[in-house]
This record gives C-alpha cells, sequence and structure tokens, in this order.
C-alpha cells in the first residue's frame, strides 16, 4: 500500500514538474514572439521613413543616384510579406544605407538647412533609439527561452513538443556597429 502511495506521489510530481516545464516554454515563447513584434514596429516605422527621406534628398543631390537607388532597392520588397529573418535582414541592410545618404547630404548646406530634411532625420534618429531598445528586450527574452530550452528538465518538454532555440539580433557586419550619426 505505501509502495504504491510513493509511485502515485512521484508521478504526480513529475506530472506537475512535466506541465510547470511546458507552462513556462510557451510563456517565454509568447515574451520572444511580443519582443520581436515590438522591435518589428520600429523597423517598420523606420522602413516607411526612408523614401521620404530619399525623396527629400533627390531634390538636392541628383547626381548621387547610386546611393538612393541602393535604399530604393532595400524597400523593393514589400515589408508586410517579409519573414521574421527577411526583416531583420531588411533591418540590417538600412542600418548600413542610412549613413550613406545622410553623407550625402552633408554635402548639400541647403538640403541639411530644409526643414523637412531636419524633421525627417530628427524621426530618424528617435527611431533608431527605439530599434536599439528594442533589440536589446529582443535579445534578453531570447536568452532567456534559449536557457530554458537548453537546460534540464525543461530541454525533455522542449525535446517532447519541439521548442526551438530562437535566433538572437546579432550586428554581422561591422559598419552596423557603429551609430547612425544624424548630422545638420
Amino acid at each position: 500500500m505505501v509502495p504504491a502511495i510513493i509511485a502515485i506521489a512521484v508521478v504526480v510530481i513529475i506530472l506537475i514538474a512535466f506541465i510547470a516545464g511546458y507552462n513556462k516554454l510557451v510563456k517565454q515563447r509568447i515574451t520572444v514572439d511580443e519582443a520581436f513584434s515590438t522591435m518589428d514596429v520600429y523597423l517598420k516605422k523606420r522602413f516607411d521613413l526612408i523614401p521620404n527621406l530619399v525623396e527629400t534628398v533627390k531634390g538636392y543631390a541628383k547626381h548621387e543616384a547610386d546611393t538612393l537607388e541602393q535604399l530604393a532597392a532595400l524597400r523593393s520588397k514589400s515589408y508586410d510579406s517579409m519573414s521574421q529573418e527577411e526583416k531583420i535582414a531588411s533591418g540590417a541592410a538600412l542600418s548600413q544605407a542610412i549613413p550613406k545618404i545622410l553623407a550625402v547630404a552633408e554635402a548639400y548646406p541647403e538640403l541639411r538647412a530644409s526643414d523637412n530634411f531636419r524633421d525627417l532625420t530628427n524621426q530618424l534618429s528617435r527611431v533608431e533609439d527605439d530599434i536599439a531598445n528594442a533589440r536589446k528586450y529582443f535579445n534578453g527574452a531570447v536568452k532567456q527561452y534559449n536557457v530554458s530550452v537548453q537546460t534540464v528538465p525543461n530541454n525533455i518538454v522542449a525535446a517532447l513538443f519541439h521548442f526551438e532555440t530562437k535566433q538572437m539580433y546579432e550586428v554581422k557586419e561591422d559598419s552596423e556597429r557603429e551609430n547612425v550619426k544624424v548630422v545638420f
């Protein structure tokens, strides 16, 4: 009788641990998705801001077509139809291209004096700060989730229910490690 009660107690404890582990992984996966959504809002905002900036610069810098065409090409695909990985790659590419257009603008004092250009670069500066903060939050959420997926006993639950580790947002190019400079 006593061994049966002990066996039932052990099974109940294992079942409770299993359910708790599963629920923890689900909550953390939802947090990672929410963190990406937060970052995605800012990436989309920057994605939508770029055409306005390009058009403003185009009016002043007709012979800088290569730089402007590069930015236009980065925006050629609809943002909403991109996968999460494509959005991150697009954001990284835009991070590399923005300093180029701002460098073009430095050659045109009348452009830098334009209210429209100043407003756009101020918006861009704020969005870049928001993106940096959202990336930190996203990477923190991914770190917590990945630790849970890879540590005992949650790794058993993760393997059974196909919880896969998530990729952190990483800077792959040295030029992305530099701050975007908004100069007037």
